[in-house]
């Protein structure tokens, strides 16, 4: 399409003429059918709400048409209205637009929405199952169009994926607050959330997703990577083995999912230098990822795949294989087997678990879809009776001396009120959320996470020119790091030297960056300055992961190291999106919903739009201090140790910032008091 029909098409917004009706294009995948669960009367409102998107010249053609897509998928996508242009994040200068900030938001939308990206791009979902950037096309457009129409003087409000309107601000507020599925609390089941989305009123943005800052499976690669390795040298500790990278290679890591958590595993585990294999159901799922060089075999028979896995793990391969099947059938196979798991988790989208995020034993991928649609309380059974021998197999192999650690995708908790024997006597689990034994202690508490840029000129040596200034920033940091961080900042320095060697790009030119405050801070600066100076030729947006130090409030995931009872609070993540928005955030997004699922968190983002000015060195000031520090200052009045150490450091180095800090009480004093 020739660019000026892009700009024209961007610009039109909803169109005056009905587009031809078009059919659903089966070259990519496509969301499961949703379940059935309108009233009547349900139905004639979710189809009012639809078509008060157009005149009414042409409800009486689009009426019938969006029955048929409630009936059929149960959702109304109004397929008919999805542009004829390629989808992709174009360079900055290629959106019309009068504010730069607008155009890259635009870029970072259709980066959600690349069938490279996202899971099911045509029914605008771009990871997990259910993570949708908008309910339906209509909101796509109305949503583009405002943004080439803002000035900076505006701001665009998006109430779950539905463009409220521009709304008269200034320059220093947002130029977009997104909210998604912020209903009320006793409205929160998943039933809830298939009825208020099919209605066309909420809907489920998951975490980078509905805020516009996915950047491709390269954003959960590194979580990721930092998990494996540090499980693997905590079972080497475990052994009284050296924890380092040449005794990792050889041990075996298992795990299931590439397709709603974008495939991160395999690459991660290459990266880590273990042997993996991980199993999808989904043969378009698992092809992708084969094709985008995220996995390196595809195998589809036990018989076949069970040697080969002996063979990897004698000659200590760095390869990760893929099995088209069921994840159930695979463990129950190792344990009968006797074959020995060094780690394993599972990354299904279990927050998802009657809609496609998983799929039970004994049924193919097509019949547990029609199974899911047609009969629903059915397909629920069988999910459950799968998770309990999922549960069971694993158990066998634990029991065998495999570190198990639950992804944070509600794997723990499904299985739990399945029935599954993975709960102890005193309530908790019987595995750790990798985020209570890796993630939380040795990060967050810390104050590293998922810090994130992306490129607006989408060149690849302006991505380059990014990664040699990070590797430099935390060399200097690190040359005088506390003894406690250390450790971090060199994992982070070998991931930022390695990420082009890696080809971990998929759409948008972006990389993904654990770093702490100081570091985030110094290389949004130098990023800046080079901008200023034309060593970088376009505008970075920054971002992050809502999995982070302050993003997010999940009692079963990023606050599952929280044990002073306020994890199931979530004040955390809502006075984070304040607090950025009033300190120099571009947009600002809060969802209900995340990683475990909807109703089980609250999940607070933000994009920031760097320019080289002098604004942008005052937002990144007062901005990313306020990110991080809101949940270091949190996760030390919950008593954690590294992060009253992490906050007393910022302390020194900001002189304006006070934090409350806990005083420890006596255990025999307390004990006494209850009379104990």
């Amino acid at each position: 399409m020739k660019m000026n029909t892009f700009r024209e098409e961007i610009l039109k917004g909803i169109p005056d003429e009905l587009p031809q009706a078009r059919e659903r294009d089966n070259r990519v995948s496509h969301a499961p059918k949703r379940k059935d669960l309108l009233s009547p009367a349900e139905k004639e409102l979710a189809l009012k709400n639809a078509l008060r998107y157009f005149p009414a010249g042409m409800h009486a053609e689009l009426a019938p048409e969006f029955a048929r897509e409630l009936h059929d998928y149960g959702r109304i996508y109004m397929y008919r209205f999805r542009p004829d242009y390629e989808m992709y994040a174009r360079p900055i200068d290629e959106y019309p637009s009068r504010c730069r900030q607008a155009a890259a938001i635009m870029a970072m939308i259709q980066n959600n929405l690349d069938p490279r990206v996202a899971q099911h791009p045509h029914e605008l979902i771009t990871y997990g199952g259910n993570g949708a950037v908008f309910q339906n096309w209509a909101q796509y457009r109305l949503a583009m169009k405002y943004l080439a129409e803002m000035t900076e003087e505006q701001t665009l409000v998006m109430y779950s994926g539905h463009p409220l309107g521009l709304f008269p601000s200034h320059k220093d507020a947002p130029r977009v607050i997104v909210t998604n599925g912020m209903v009320i609390p006793n409205y929160s089941s998943q039933d809830d959330w298939e009825r208020f989305n099919a209605m066309g009123v909420s809907q489920y943005g998951q975490m980078t997703a509905g805020s516009y800052m996915y950047i491709g499976p390269q954003g959960i690669v590194h979580g990721t990577t930092i998990t494996v390795m540090n499980a693997a040298r905590k079972q080497l500790k475990a052994r009284g083995l050296e924890p380092s990278r040449e005794n990792m290679r050889g041990m075996l890591f298992v795990s299931a999912g590439l397709g709603g958590m974008s495939g991160a595993q395999p690459k991660a585990a290459v990266i880590s230098g273990v042997v993996s294999v991980i199993a999808e159901i989904n043969p378009m799922a698992i092809h992708k990822r084969h094709d985008q060089g995220w996995l390196d075999e595809i195998h589809e028979d036990l018989d076949e795949l069970i040697p080969r896995i002996r063979r990897a793990v004698e000659e200590k391969e760095v390869v990760s294989l893929g099995y088209l099947g069921n994840i159930v059938d695979l463990w129950e196979r190792l344990a009968d087997e006797d074959i020995r798991v060094d780690l394993g988790s599972d990354q299904t989208s279990l927050h998802n678990p009657w809609a496609g995020g998983y799929y039970p034993a004994g049924y193919s991928f097509a019949e547990s879809q029609e199974m899911m649609a047609a009969e629903p309380e059915r397909f629920r059974e069988c999910v459950q009776a799968s998770l309990r021998r999922h549960a069971a197999a694993i158990g066998r192999l634990a029991d065998r001396g495999m570190y198990f650690f639950d992804y944070g995708n509600a794997f723990l908790l499904e299985a739990s009120r399945a029935g599954a024997d993975i709960v102890l006597e005193d309530g908790r689990f019987r595995y750790p959320s990798y985020v209570q034994d890796i993630m939380g202690p040795m990060f967050f508490d810390s104050g590293f996470g998922p810090f994130r840029w992306v490129c607006m000129s989408q060149k690849e040596e302006d991505l380059a020119e990014s990664d040699r200034i990070a590797a430099e920033v935390l060399r200097g940091i690190a040359a005088t790091a506390p003894e406690d961080i250390r450790g971090q900042m060199e994992d982070n320095i070998h991931w930022i030297e390695e990420a082009a060697r890696n080809r971990l790009v998929v759409g948008s030119q972006a990389r993904i960056l654990y770093a702490d405050c100081e570091g985030r801070s110094k290389i949004a600066l130098a990023f800046n300055e080079a901008i200023r100076e034309g060593r970088i030729s376009a505008p970075i947006v920054l971002g992050r992961d809502h999995h982070d130090v302050s993003g997010t409030d999940s009692p079963f995931r990023e606050t599952s190291n929280i044990y002073d009872g306020s994890c199931y609070t979530a004040d955390m993540a809502v006075q984070n999106v304040i607090g950025d928005a009033f300190r120099g955030a571009t947009w600002v997004s809060l969802h209900n919903g995340g990683g475990v699922g909807w109703g089980e968190v609250i999940n607070g983002g933000f994009g920031m739009v760097i320019d080289g000015s002098a604004d942008s060195d005052r937002h990144i000031r007062e901005m990313l201090l306020w990110d991080v520090n809101n949940g270091i200052a949190r996760r030390s009045w919950a008593r954690n140790d590294a992060a009253i150490r992490a906050i007393r450091r910022e302390m020194e180095r900001t002189p304006l910032l006070q934090v409350t800090l806990p005083n420890f009480a006596d255990p025999e004093v307390v004990r006494q008091a209850l009379g104990e």
